[in-house]
């Protein structure tokens, strides 16, 4: 299916307080600003938030909170991946139940299953909702890769939404758009090549920055739409130092203390991830007056 999203979805950060629990408070505050910034989606409990180290109690209070207050002013989608099929088959039936607009699921991490057992994955998740779904590549965290014969056959199952590839390789992204194209949808995964995916035909930038920048993470996919490419290289080379810093260490780290620097309370992510070290403060810090983001 092509359509789902277009524009921009950010991959939330659940914000954690000192003693461990979700903040809500915090939480609310995020998603108003997203909304604020135009971002036309919300990704929650994806990888970016951290669901491996929630119990599924957090993870549905988090999915009940966010339908309640998101109420339809922007596309909902959870993220329902796991190494183990069965679990994200469970997880995407809650989601759906739930009220998600679509699901997204990584490619099942640490296993390595073969390419037909990726397919065999997604095959799975699909069936069993009816909501669209969205597969997710990025194999230096999964040890997996959805190669381009894959994702075509992928591209054919009706709930299909899209791929997002944050495999990082564009002469492979090329080749999967190419036999994808006619029959869903691609988009960036990967901050640093949101021009380019875009520029191929991509539909929406998942972006990790935008939990800082979202207005400006919009703004790039707004004239990359418009087809000003020379404006929306300008902005996105302003923004690639921040890109940068929001990868400094192993995500969700550096966006959390970005988040913080700006006066968003992110907390601090739950072991085994450790807060950013001071030098990397330093950097973000830098990133954010050179991208122009103020503080709240």
């Amino acid at each position: 299916m092509k359509g789902f999203l277009k524009g921009t979805a950010t991959a939330m950060i659940t914000p954690f307080t000192r003693d461990g629990g979700v903040n809500f408070d915090a939480f609310g505050r995020m998603i108003e600003y997203q909304i604020d910034g135009g971002t036309d989606a919300l990704l929650i409990l994806g990888t970016t938030g951290e669901p491996a180290t929630m119990t599924d109690e957090e993870k549905v209070a988090v999915m009940e909170y966010s339908v309640k207050k998101i109420a339809g002013r922007a596309k909902i989608i959870f993220g329902t991946g796991s190494n183990c099929t069965a679990n994200a088959v469970e997880a995407s039936i809650r989601a759906e139940k739930m009220g998600a607009d679509g699901v997204l699921a990584v490619t099942p991490y640490y296993n390595k299953c073969t390419q037909k057992g990726i397919v065999a994955y997604y095959k799975a998740i699909c069936s069993a909702i009816s909501i669209p779904v969205i597969a997710y590549n990025v194999p230096a965290r999964t040890g997996v890769n959805i190669l381009p014969p894959a994702a075509e056959e992928l591209a054919h199952i009706d709930n299909m939404a899209g791929i997002k590839e944050a495999c990082g390789n564009m002469e492979q992204i090329c080749e999967t758009m190419r036999r994808i194209r006619p029959y869903t949808d691609l988009y960036s995964g990967d901050d640093n090549l949101n021009v380019p995916i875009l520029a191929i035909g991509g539909s929406a930038l998942i972006s990790v920055a935008s939990n800082i920048a979202p207005a400006e993470v919009k703004k790039v996919a707004v004239l990359m739409s418009q087809g000003r490419l020379e404006e929306a290289n300008a902005l996105e080379d302003r923004l690639l130092p921040l890109i940068d810093a929001c990868f400094t260490e192993v995500n969700p780290i550096p966006v959390k203390a970005g988040l913080n620097m700006i006066g968003l309370d992110a907390g601090i992510p739950r072991a085994p991830l450790t807060e950013l070290e001071d030098a990397h403060k330093e950097i973000m810090a830098k990133a954010l007056e050179y991208a122009g983001i103020k503080s709240l």
